[in-house]
């Protein structure tokens, strides 16, 4: 192993592998920041450049083009609520409403923190365990993956407003069944699709985010401002400083130390990936945070920010272990690079790092350089970057406009998608009027699929029978959890209202005997 750390080292400090690090994290931060070029395009967009290229350097371009696109993801959730790759959804939820309070400087410079210690832990963790985390995902068997899941899906609470928890369950519902658009996972059929071919895939989780997201705000905006007075331009002294305090370090570093560890072993699992990651971090954190804590979140929260682009970064890491290690992509974007190696005419899985060992650790060496270099390129851009901000409104809106349906159309090169995509805002639209929250939609369409999916060969495996709940223990473990997860609001309830009924008695007889004694 450390013959193979020594040889990726020498590799990866090359002065030309340097180069492509900070070009693909430079090219991969730009396409980012445009809502709905996600990584996958950045990254497909590199593979002609790659081919000229020796298999190393090649990956470790693209690598840094992946990690650096869901770095800059961030920048266009936090400054105009347009996320500019789905797993960077969920740190709109908290960046966006900072933005909006002119603490857009403090936002982007936590998300750059947040990012770069996300994605260096994962990097150690991933130089010295990969070979023995590739065991441990292995071990995941399809009713493992199906109770992660439901248990997923316990954090709908977290997602959901004082007195809205029913309407982010019926929203989390109205996800799952959205996801169900397409074809069926046993029989191959069609389902739900009113005979119109271009649903036969489903809806794209990218599309959905941009319509209920950056569409959905835009008008919004516009309604809004229909009925209040003119805005005051922002000028760049009121978009705040990028210093956090002592006290606010203190407030994120255990949330950022729990999302890193917590979204890498995400990130390990094949088929997760770093969306997931982010929206179970999200959950977590929210239902761990003390109570004077949570009524902030989705309202500018900190930890609400840090979590999401830590555990993000992270399971980006991560899902190098099955790339790597198996020869199993972990998300969409891995797969590309799974395509990028084969092309090399290297064959990703167990003997990979025997095989070609400068391929294997330069990459996750490479790592470590790209999060320095991505921390280095930030940071000093983000006064530039809030500009954003100061852009009249409209021209702004417009732009916005421009860039989530192009990100939204060359994906698929659809214009279904684009007709889709404006029901969906139109859908939202009325929702949020309604005051429904949109994140528990996302959280069930996303989890919704691969429920499905692993549900179903659990059933196959099982001949029928529920009984895959309780054999496995991983299984029924994670199913414990999730119960309690469930009771946990009924139980403090309980519990406050025993303490309430005690107190108001222990009140109720003190004067009685003040009374008597007078």
């Amino acid at each position: 192993m450390w013959d193979g750390i020594a040889t990726g080292l020498s590799t990866a400090i090359m002065p030309f592998n340097i180069m492509m690090v900070v070009v693909g994290c430079f090219a991969g931060t730009f396409i980012g920041m445009l809502p709905g070029l996600g990584p996958i395009s950045a990254v497909a967009l590199m593979i002609p450049i790659t081919y000229g290229l020796d298999p190393a350097s090649g990956i470790i371009l693209m690598a840094g083009v992946y990690y650096g696109a869901v770095f800059g993801g961030s920048t266009s959730s936090i400054l105009i609520n347009a996320p500019g790759c789905a797993s960077t959804v969920v740190t709109a939820f908290d960046g966006y409403p900072m933005a909006q309070r002119r603490q857009a400087g403090k936002a982007l410079a936590l998300a750059a923190y947040s990012s770069f210690t996300g994605g260096t832990i994962g990097a150690i963790v991933l130089l010295f365990a990969a070979p023995a985390l590739a065991t441990v995902s292995l071990s995941f068997q399809s009713s493992d993956y199906f109770a992660l899941m439901i248990l997923g899906l316990t954090a709908v609470s977290a997602f959901s407003g004082e007195g809205k928890v029913l309407k982010a369950m019926s929203m989390t519902v109205f996800g799952l069944m959205i996801s169900t658009i397409g074809t069926d996972v046993i029989s191959g059929a069609p389902r739900f699709t009113f005979n119109n071919l271009d649903l036969v895939d489903g809806i794209s989780f990218l599309l959905l985010a941009m319509a209920t997201f950056a569409l959905a705000e835009v008008i919004m905006t516009v309604l809004r401002r229909q009925h209040e007075e003119e805005e005051p331009e922002m000028d760049m002294a009121a978009l705040g400083s990028m210093k956090l305090t002592k006290e606010e370090i203190k407030e994120v570093a255990p949330t950022v130390a729990r999302s890193s560890v917590f979204g890498f072993i995400v990130g390990v699992l094949p088929g997760a990936g770093a969306t997931i990651a982010s929206f179970l971090a999200y959950g977590m954190e929210r239902n761990i945070a003390p109570n004077r804590l949570k009524k902030g979140f989705g309202q500018g929260a900190l930890r609400g920010l840090a979590a999401p682009e830590t555990a993000n970064n992270a399971a980006s890491t991560g899902s190098f272990v099955p790339l790597l290690t198996l020869g199993i992509p972990g998300s969409g974007t891995t797969a590309i690079m799974l395509g990028a190696l084969i092309a090399y005419g290297i064959q990703p899985g167990p003997r990979l790092f025997v095989d070609n060992p400068d391929v294997f650790w330069s990459v996750i060496i490479s790592m470590y350089f790209g999060n320095l270099v991505l921390l280095i390129l930030n940071l000093p851009l983000i006064p530039y970057i809030s500009r954003l901000l100061v852009i009249p409104r409209p021209i702004l809106i417009p732009l916005i406009l421009f860039f989530s349906i192009t990100g939204v159309y060359l994906v698929s090169f659809n214009t279904f998608d684009i007709h889709m995509m404006v029901i969906i805002t139109v859908i939202a639209i009325f929702l949020r009027l309604l005051d429904f929250p949109m994140a528990p939609m996302l959280l069930g369409f996303i989890l919704g699929g691969i429920m499905e999916n692993n549900l179903s060969r659990a059933l196959i495996i099982s001949d029928g029978s529920l009984s895959f709940l309780w054999e496995r223990p991983l299984t029924l473990t994670i199913m414990c959890i999730s119960i309690f997860v469930v009771l946990l609001p009924l139980i403090k309830q309980l519990v406050s209202k025993m303490g309430w009924i005690k107190k108001k008695s222990t009140l109720g007889v003190m004067p009685v005997e003040d009374s008597n004694e007078q």
